[in-house]
């Protein structure tokens, strides 16, 4: 059973209609990086409850959420209109095992995502512990339209941070845009563009794999890289090269 706690909300920011980040305040118990919580409101006396990512580092006071408005959806239409001062309700608990701790040694990690699915991947590189056994780190968002790439400054940040370390590649679906790859990113694997536009290879003997976001581009993506790369699902007793994550 969750164990509900008081928060407060510190502030919100718009990035387009649809998404924004909540960062609130409250005394949650510690959480590793990659996990996520529940935030709830009541709601015509009803307590309605979804699940979110952190997208801050744990040592952060402030807790941050990034979120995407669901149309006709229960809770979301009401955070979105959440302001500084407002009370909601979050789990004391956070839960999750989509963990760097569960990645096995490689040299090359990938971090692949869509949408708000880049939450638990921006928590890791922020919190930038257990980072140093990967000797190159490739940090995919896919996203449909330029204007939902919220975070581009603080990529700018990390990659200045990590020196060379990590490679940061945004890709768009519905526009061409400078910068980035048009297209889904099962089909940019399966051509080859995302590897060479990065200029870091995807091999099995060598790299792991991240899948987080659209249950589609996960399904897609693992399967390209089970048929044309020779890569397999990793479980805690039996060793593989993809690791993923469904954000519904």
């Amino acid at each position: 059973m969750t164990d509900w706690i008081n928060a407060e909300v510190k502030d919100i920011k718009h990035w387009t209609d649809k998404l924004f980040s909540l960062r609130i305040e409250a005394p949650i118990n510690p959480f590793i990086a990659g996990q996520f919580s529940k935030l709830a409101l009541e709601i015509n006396g009803e307590r309605i409850q979804r699940a979110y990512s952190y997208v801050n580092a744990p040592k952060d006071s402030l807790l941050d959420f990034y979120i995407v408005t669901v149309e006709n959806g229960q809770l979301s239409p009401r955070l979105k209109l959440l302001q500084p001062g407002d009370g909601i309700l979050i789990a004391k608990d956070a839960s999750g095992v989509f963990l760097l701790r569960e990645i096995p040694d490689c040299q090359i990690l990938w971090m692949i995502s869509t949408g708000t699915a880049i939450g638990p991947y921006l928590s890791i590189l922020q919190q930038g512990e257990n980072l140093e056994r990967f000797e190159k780190i490739v940090l995919v968002h896919a996203v449909r339209y330029a204007t939902d790439l919220n975070f581009l400054l603080l990529f700018m940040h990390l990659q200045k941070c990590y020196a060379g370390k990590l490679h940061i590649q945004s890709v768009v679906s519905r526009e061409k845009i400078i910068g980035a790859l048009y297209g889904r990113i099962p089909s940019l694997i399966e051509n080859g563009q995302l590897e060479e536009s990065v200029g870091i290879p995807i091999k099995a003997e060598n790299t792991h794999v991240m899948l987080c976001g659209n249950p589609q581009m996960v399904r897609d993506t693992q399967k390209i890289l089970e048929t044309n790369r020779n890569m397999r699902k990793h479980f805690k007793h039996k060793f593989g090269q993809i690791s993923s994550e469904f954000y519904w």
